[in-house]
């Protein structure tokens, strides 16, 4: 039988991208954007979140609890403190939920309002806006700060932009510094660097971070948002046609075109959008906002107020580029509306797990014992008969004190007749620390047939109430 000839390859075709279209991306990307001032509602929002955050970044190393840093990742010593909570490395579970609880959180408000955390509290913006405060600060608004750039070499163009850079690397550095202050206390920091010598990793990290931080926020910018970072590009996938999005009514809008304040818009047949770009111009990713929803956008909202105070000016109705919903502004929905299908099932599940994780997270908190416990056998003794004919076996068991006042605590043994703990049964461990002990345990030659049984540590606190069991293996030799 003769066999079927095979099927020719298919060929696909691709495409050539024109050399000018490639040329053009480039330059677009590499396009400087010099955001407008703005103010507005939105514009308070976040520099009020940049306060908030950066208040907090900058001022929690500097608190005090009791006689230490009120937070503390201690990497040297394996102690982590947070406030009253002594934290080590066998609480990595407590970690694990705040990563679960930020991850649901990012979830739930991208699927309320879309990048809120983009637009207000993410620290690129954050950091951001700060440096374009200090550019705007030393080198005029936005007009001035393009003459400036376009300008010939001057005396007067070299020190403004030394000026900034001195501004910018200075905040970089103290944001560097103030990091490392979160695993080496500030104030030993601080006088390390007053006397000139930190350490090699310490002048790494405060130089990494610091670096990090002057060319993410100084000079890359937008660039971050719109290429680098992967929240830009799934995000669609936590959005649906009821989240709150920054969009233009293009119903309203269009026609867009330039007109006087007094014409009347019903004969010139235009829309309320006047085609004066300020959108654009104070878009800190510079989108336009009129070519719909795009993923570079941030959600900040800084077009919604240049555009609500274009309205105003023109004495139109506020609202042309605003935050809501797909459905809400093809259905034209009233506000309340709107915040009906805002909260709608899959937001109130989110919420509903986003509350039991919490209340996991505090209930688990606020019921863990207050010392750790690790028992291990010595390897270099297993077994061994002593006077009386006696079985031992020893152990060395790791004491760990997660409060901070001095706590005795007693040991004991069980598991088979007549068990006993021929060391100190009693021991005192400082705050915050850990011991190690070496315990030897003793049973009768008659106890039991050779082999290997279970018994259990029993570790009681004397002064605050807790007691921890941890098993083990007794051996009996043949």
């Amino acid at each position: 039988m003769k066999q079927a000839a095979p099927e020719p390859k298919r060929i696909i075709p691709i495409r050539a991208v024109p050399a000018d279209d490639v040329e053009a991306f480039f330059v677009e990307a590499s396009r400087k954007i010099y955001p407008r001032s703005v103010s507005g509602v939105f514009t308070r929002w976040r520099w009020i979140m940049v306060f908030v955050t950066q208040i907090v970044f900058y001022g929690l190393p500097w608190l005090e609890w009791g006689q230490r840093q009120a937070v503390l990742f201690d990497l040297g010593v394996r102690r982590f403190y947070v406030f009253g909570l002594v934290l080590y490395p066998q609480d990595f579970i407590y970690l694990t939920g705040m990563l679960v609880i930020a991850a649901y959180s990012l979830f739930l408000f991208t699927a309320v309002a879309g990048r809120l955390w983009c637009g207000y509290a993410c620290p690129q913006t954050v950091y951001t806006e700060i440096f374009l405060w200090i550019e705007k600060k030393v080198e005029g608004d936005r007009t001035a700060r393009m003459r400036l750039d376009d300008g010939a070499f001057s005396v007067r163009k070299v020190a403004r932009k030394a000026l900034k850079h001195f501004l910018w690397l200075a905040l970089a550095f103290w944001t560097g510094f103030t990091f490392v202050g979160y695993f080496t206390p500030i104030k030993v920091l601080s006088l390390e660097f007053a006397q000139l010598d930190l350490s090699a990793w310490e002048i790494f990290w405060v130089s990494f971070y610091g670096f990090a931080t002057y060319g993410n926020a100084g000079y890359m910018r937008e660039m971050v948002c719109k290429h680098m970072c992967p929240y830009a590009r799934f995000q669609s996938a936590m959005f649906d046609p009821d989240t709150l999005i920054v969009t233009y009514d293009t119903e309203r809008g269009e026609p867009r075109g330039a007109r006087s304040k007094k014409a009347d818009l019903t004969q010139l047949k235009l829309g309320a959008c006047v085609d004066c770009s300020l959108c654009v111009q104070v878009c800190p990713t510079g989108i336009d906002i009129r070519k719909g929803l795009q993923y570079e956008c941030i959600g900040c909202g800084a077009c919604a107020d240049v555009c609500d105070a274009v309205m105003d000016k023109l004495g139109y109705e506020r609202g042309l580029v605003k935050y809501t919903t797909e459905n809400a502004l093809k259905k034209k929905w009233t506000r309340q509306q709107t915040w009906r299908h805002v909260f709608r099932p899959r937001i109130l599940i989110y919420t509903g797990i986003l509350s039991l994780i919490l209340l996991a997270m505090i209930v688990s908190i606020s019921l863990r014992t207050t010392f750790k416990v690790n028992v291990v056998r010595d390897r270099g003794v297993m077994a061994r008969v002593v006077d009386g004919g006696k079985i031992e076996n020893v152990y060395r068991l790791q004491v760990m004190n997660a409060t901070e006042q001095e706590q005795r605590y007693r040991i004991t043994v069980r598991g088979l007749p007549n068990l006993s703990i021929t060391t100190e049964q009693e021991i005192v461990v400082a705050s915050t620390e850990a011991v190690w002990v070496v315990v030897r345990v003793q049973a009768p030659p008659e106890v039991a047939q050779p082999g290997l049984y279970k018994i259990y540590f029993d570790i009681d606190s004397l002064h605050t109430p807790g007691q921890l069991h941890e098993d083990s293996k007794f051996m009996v030799p043949s």
